[in-house]
Formats: structure tokens, C-alpha cells, sequence
């Protein structure tokens, strides 16, 4: 199963989109489950629900930082490094899909759809972006993780 389809199975079983994205790239680092899970939990519907940057993104942000990220602060080499693959992801989704914004993916305007999580019916995947949004942001990590 490729990281993208493992991000579609996780949506679809109920995690968040960033949860979903971030947990799809598990197998490339050394989180338990539980804590990756706790850790992306609040950045789902664009940042606890703000729809502000995509959770699905963000997801994909967190799994680069753990693959790539720096951890010496006054490596400058390496910030500039990482803030690059971040936003080599960024550019790569919005040329897609227009923005990084969940909600002008979802067509929302801002302070809109602030209320509780959406249940999740066949209508909810069958109308929403966000099972494509996943998908999409796991297979640019995974084509950039495949190119590096």
C-alpha cells in the first residue's frame, strides 16, 4: 500500500486529514502510534478547525520535519533546507489545487463552519475535497521523499 492510499484508508476510517497524512508516513519514523496520533490530532480542518492551511498539508509538513527537518537551531544551512522542502510541498499543492487554505478548498468564507466536526456519511466523502486532499498531499511527500 503506497502512503497516499494508506492516507485515503486513515481518512476514511475517521482520523482527521492531518492525522490521516501524517500517520500514512508512520512507517518512516520512529513514533509510536498513539503519541503520532495525539501529536497531529489538533491540526485537522485546517488548524483545529479554523480552515485555515489545509490539514492534510500540514500533515504532510509534520512527516517532512521528522524525514528532513534540523535540529540544531543554529544550523542555518539546514533551516534554509527544511523551510525549502516545506515550501517545495506548498507550491506543489496549491499549483494543484489552487490554495492551501481548507477553506477555499471547501468554499467556505473565514469564521464559517466553526461548529462541531462533521459527521462522516457517504454524502460527507462524495462531496467534500478532502479524501483527494490527502492523497494528494501524501504523494508529494512520498515523490519527493522517492526523489531524495
Amino acid at each position: 500500500m503506497t502512503h497516499a492510499e494508506k492516507a485515503e484508508a486513515l481518512f476514511r476510517e475517521g482520523y482527521n486529514c492531518a492525522q490521516s497524512v501524517f500517520l500514512a508516513f508512520e512507517d518512516m519514523y520512529d513514533i509510536d502510534h498513539k503519541t503520532a496520533m495525539r501529536l497531529s490530532s489538533g491540526f485537522g480542518a485546517g488548524m483545529g478547525k479554523l480552515r485555515e492551511v489545509c490539514g492534510a498539508l500540514t500533515g504532510a509538513f509534520m512527516a517532512a520535519g521528522l524525514l528532513y527537518g534540523y535540529d540544531d537551531v543554529t544550523d542555518s544551512d539546514a533551516k534554509k533546507n527544511t523551510y525549502g522542502i516545506i515550501q517545495y510541498i506548498a507550491e506543489r499543492f496549491e499549483k494543484e489545487k489552487g490554495t492551501i487554505l481548507c477553506r477555499e478548498l471547501l468554499g467556505l468564507k473565514k469564521g464559517e463552519d466553526l461548529a462541531e466536526p462533521a459527521v462522516r456519511t457517504e454524502e460527507y466523502y462524495r462531496t467534500r475535497p478532502c479524501v483527494g486532499v490527502c492523497v494528494l498531499a501524501a504523494q508529494i511527500l512520498d515523490d519527493y521523499v522517492n526523489r531524495h
